[in-house]
């Protein structure tokens, strides 16, 4: 901790906070996520510290219970992004030929149609339920898991102790989980924090279009839809989840950032 820069301690504490909350947030939280409690968009006071949003709901509470959607759906997200997307491409550089030639053609298909509008077609015929919600982001995120999965391995596999593995009789299985993945496991995870933030703002913008979570759930996003009128009118309701989703990814990036200056294999990479 004592060689760990200063920037990435506080977003170390920032995110924890951010994490802490989320997970003790009915704890926490003065009032009910949809509890109504005042009147609209009432100031800041001591019953209700952030003021009230456009129906007279307690702000910071439904800042907390956002936060913890928020960050529930970003952490399943990104959980299948990172299994979807580093199993096949762990598989495709290890098997290679037409098999590694057919999925990354295909991921590139799917990365050349723009994330959002790829979504909002899917969505648009879907039910739009939280986990219709995760695997349609997570499918979607799986595909730049698949790219760096895909150009670590390819490196990886033909190193030395690979090629002891396979000359030892080793299966496909046990080249990719026992020699590959451990080996490639520093890079991806680095990469699993960038694509938390991401997902984080993925989720809030389809949120603040309306195709996100659906009232009367919240989450940061959608509370920014619903209080943007205000700022018409001088009231920051739309902007504090705004700075929450700011300082959530500001955070996660500092770690993130660190992760990636002390990954040696990354390193090894630039310098090449």
């Amino acid at each position: 901790m004592r060689r760990t820069p200063l920037p990435t301690l506080i977003g170390l504490v920032v995110a924890a906070a951010f994490f802490l909350t989320a997970l003790l947030a009915p704890l926490i939280a003065p009032y009910g996520m949809s509890e109504i409690v005042g009147d609209v968009w009432e100031p800041a006071s001591a019953a209700h510290w952030l003021g009230t949003d456009n129906i007279g709901r307690d702000l910071l509470s439904r800042l907390i219970f956002g936060g913890r959607t928020t960050i529930f759906v970003a952490l399943v997200a990104t959980a299948v992004a990172f299994a979807v997307g580093a199993a096949f491409g762990l598989f495709a550089a290890v098997v290679g030929g037409w098999v590694d030639l057919l999925l990354s053609r295909f991921v590139d298909l799917v990365m050349s149609i723009p994330s959002l509008i790829f979504a909002l077609v899917v969505l648009s015929v879907m039910p739009v339920t939280t986990p219709v919600l995760i695997m349609v982001i997570g499918l979607l995120e799986s595909t730049r898991m698949y790219r760096l999965s895909r150009a670590v391995a390819v490196d990886l596999a033909v190193m030395d102790f690979v090629e002891a593995a396979r000359l030892r009789g080793e299966g496909l299985r046990w080249v990719i989980v026992r020699e590959i993945l451990p080996n490639a496991l520093s890079p991806l995870i680095a990469e699993m924090g960038m694509r938390f933030i991401f997902v984080v703002l993925f989720i809030s913008t389809l949120s603040f279009l309306g195709i996100g979570i659906q009232p009367p759930n919240a989450d940061w996003g959608g509370i920014v839809k619903e209080n943007k009128d205000g700022i018409v009118y001088g009231i920051p309701a739309a902007l504090l989840p705004a700075v929450a989703i700011a300082a959530l990814a500001i955070s996660v990036n500092l770690v993130a950032d660190w992760i990636l200056e002390r990954t040696t294999s990354l390193k090894g990479g630039r310098n090449g």
